[in-house]
């Protein structure tokens, strides 16, 4: 029989490049199970990649902050792999309420970590965490796996929740859980929310694009960059070679905002307008630079498939052939 993954939060960006990933590189079934709130926009993400037209793919609408009742589990039957993608994730949204943040990155990850507990013969689940659990990094500074959390806002407070908790099942009760940490994700079908949508709209339509700054407003903010495909190979790479309780960097280039702003308004052929905004000392919580050290994965021979220069330039491309991507 095929092996069987349950992908929670595989509607949304990352998990739905995940689920077409795992469908194009193994004979695994999946089970898809999200809530289907605003960020996964139905099931138009698993359409637009023909999910539905694969016999493999099973999905189901369900809130993981609430336990997996015995139906819900019936349904999702064994699996022999668990990747935890679900979770909220905008930073400004957190800010203003957290309280999403901790049902869903910390009481929905027990949730699915009790599930987990019911499944004799799981070999592997991943709890999808984000390089903003170590705070902001100073210039030169990139933090290691096991390096000290420190949270700036409640969307990454509530992912290091996740993590912990993950490692505590993983030493009482024997989950086989590991850790990932990413960071800046990007590809097609992203919410507009999103940097680089926003940037593809504004550039587009001449406007100003708004620039993550420091105090002086002449420093951009800067993150590490990584397409989906990446994100989703290395989780594919992690499954059968990483080991239970330790936690694993999944690491792109680096690249400043305002780079990747003129990156962009290149490939439009566009001019480009930025406004510098010290976004930190208005509404603390918007760090200037995270940075994720990748050492550890490289050393385990895994080396990101696809060049961010190149799928930069193609997302956008992409994303002005279907702009419907780009209506909030």
């Amino acid at each position: 029989m095929s092996e069987r993954v349950l992908i929670t939060g595989g509607c949304g960006f990352v998990g739905h490049h995940v689920v077409e990933h795992v469908l194009k590189n193994t004979d695994w079934d999946v089970v898809v199970v999200d809530r289907l709130n605003y960020a996964s926009g139905g099931f138009d993400r698993l359409r637009d990649i023909d999910a539905f037209d694969d016999c493999r793919v099973s999905v189901l609408a369900a809130d993981f902050t609430k336990p997996i009742v015995d139906g819900l589990a019936s349904e999702i039957g064994p699996v022999d792999y668990i990747l935890h993608l679900g979770a909220e994730t905008h930073v400004d949204r957190s800010i203003e309420d957290p309280k999403p943040f901790v049902m869903a990155n910390v009481v929905g990850t027990m949730h699915v970590l009790n599930f987990a507990r019911t499944l004799p013969a799981l070999k592997r689940m991943i709890y999808f965490s984000t390089d903003e659990v170590f705070g902001p990094a100073p210039v030169g500074t990139f933090y290691k796996e096991w390096d000290r959390y420190n949270s700036g806002n409640p969307y990454a407070a509530a992912k290091a929740g996740g993590e912990e908790l993950s490692l505590a099942y993983a030493n009482t009760y024997g989950v086989p859980v590991m850790v990932t940490h990413s960071m800046n994700i990007f590809g097609e079908r992203q919410h507009p929310e999103k940097f680089i949508p926003m940037c593809i709209r504004k550039i587009r339509a001449g406007e100003t694009v708004t620039i993550h700054s420091d105090k002086t407003r002449t420093v951009s903010g800067s993150r590490c960059w990584i397409h989906a495909r990446n994100v989703a190979d290395a989780l594919l790479f992690l499954l059968p070679k990483g080991d239970v309780g330790d936690k694993y960097n999944i690491v792109g280039p680096e690249l400043s905002n305002a780079d990747v702003a003129r990156v962009i308004a290149a490939a439009l052929g566009k001019p480009l307008h930025t406004e510098f905004v010290d976004f930190h000392s208005s509404r603390p919580g918007h760090d200037l630079r995270y940075a994720l050290d990748g050492t550890k994965m490289a050393e385990m021979g895994w080396d990101a498939p696809v060049v961010l220069q190149d799928s930069l330039a193609k997302v956008v491309e992409w994303t002005v052939a279907h702009p419907r991507w780009l209506q909030c």
